[in-house]
């Protein structure tokens, strides 16, 4: 039996079907916080070595088929046992395989069904196969995204399957916990990458309906301005700034004796206070930089590479990374005082299902039969 975890999710017990990266970061934010994620992949798939991947740490796994009968019938058993339920299939992959949100409320009223897609359970699109740069381009994201004058540029696949995806299902699967313990009854969670995707650039639909915002390069906050934006330095690394509020500017071209510069609130001037700010930055190495600008408000912040990040002294002070079997880790968040740290050992295959409701002789029938793995 494997050991309980502690956090405010401790006792939640979590089936998470294998999928595609957004699955198992929904799993992992659930498990980062104390539930106890069982991730339930192909039989071939499973062997005893186990799963680095950062998304699986702190996970149990297990291969079924769900192919067949027997092995609808272990997963339907181990439901019997499970709070909530993620699953990635396209919309109605799950039912035709027999595991869809009806066939499992049969057995468990209380689950939480978590499904997440890219268009969502319904619409025109539904069906259609898609990744991350598709969603939010049909979001309206996409199109606010890159420099001035050049094609929408997406930023790698975090705002769709992560942040969209995995992050909006973790949030829609608490919410569905919290109304059960006033209603007793689990829910369906209908989590759409575009919809995701869509919410979190809230502020931004309302600016560019009013006319606050501009085309995608031009603004404050999207390399427009040169106050917001990264320069080389004289290694040829980078520095990022983000002086935006009059005393942090001040700080700044005070910290780097810059005098008689453009106006910075004219956007006319924009280009040649960008060509001021680069021409200076490249006169010394980001190290010197750093130095500079140390234990100052000016907003100016060496842009490290994700090794260096580790070893920062911030980050370093606030045990913001850690090694789990020679991986570097992004410690869990957010971060709530006073709770234990969690095992974030990588995912191992739980070979003894008797407290999910397959005692030894059961699990190996289906071992034997080579449904379960």
């Amino acid at each position: 039996m494997p050991e309980v975890r502690q956090g405010p999710l401790s006792g939640v017990r979590v089936l998470e079907l294998a999928g595609l990266a957004p699955g198992p970061f929904a799993g992992m934010m659930l498990a980062d916080h104390g539930a106890e994620v069982l991730r339930v992949d192909r039989v071939g798939a499973v062997s005893d070595r186990p799963r680095a991947d950062v998304m699986d740490r702190g996970k149990h796994t297990i291969g079924l088929d769900l192919k067949s009968p027997e092995g609808v019938a272990a997963f339907k058993e181990l439901v019997r046992h499970a709070d909530v339920v993620i699953e990635v299939f396209r919309p109605g992959v799950a039912e035709r395989l027999g595991i869809g949100p009806a066939d499992l409320h049969a057995v468990n009223e209380r689950l939480v069904y978590g499904r997440m897609t890219g268009w969502g359970q319904d619409g025109p699109l539904a069906p259609t196969a898609g990744h991350d740069i598709d969603y939010i381009a049909v979001s309206g994201v996409l199109s606010m995204l890159g420099h001035e004058g050049e094609r929408p540029t997406p930023p790698m696949n975090i705002l769709g399957d992560f942040a969209g995806g995995g992050l909006m299902l973790a949030y829609g699967v608490l919410l569905a916990l919290f109304e059960r313990e006033r209603t007793g009854a689990g829910r369906v969670i209908d989590a759409a990458m575009v919809d995701g995707a869509a919410i979190l650039f809230s502020m931004f639909y309302q600016a560019v309906q009013s006319g606050h915002w501009g085309p995608r390069g031009t603004n404050l906050l999207d390399t427009g301005a040169p106050q917001y934006d990264t320069y080389e330095t004289a290694d040829g690394e980078h520095m990022a700034v983000g002086a935006l509020e009059p005393q942090f500017w001040e700080t700044m071209v005070g910290l780097m004796g810059l005098t008689d510069l453009p106006d910075r609130h004219d956007r006319a001037q924009w280009p040649a206070l960008r060509a001021r700010l680069a021409e200076e930055f490249r006169k010394r190495t980001r190290a010197e930089w750093e130095a500079l600008f140390e234990g100052s408000d000016a907003c100016v912040s060496p842009v490290l590479s994700m090794a260096e990040a580790a070893a920062h002294p911030h980050n370093v002070a606030r045990e913001s990374f850690l090694q789990v079997g020679g991986v570097t880790h992004p410690v869990p968040a957010p971060r709530l005082l006073g709770t234990p740290r969690q095992d974030l050992s990588p995912a191992t295959r739980l070979t003894d299902l008797s407290d999910w409701g397959l005692p030894a002789e059961e699990a190996g029938k289906l071992r034997a039969l080579g449904v379960l793995a």
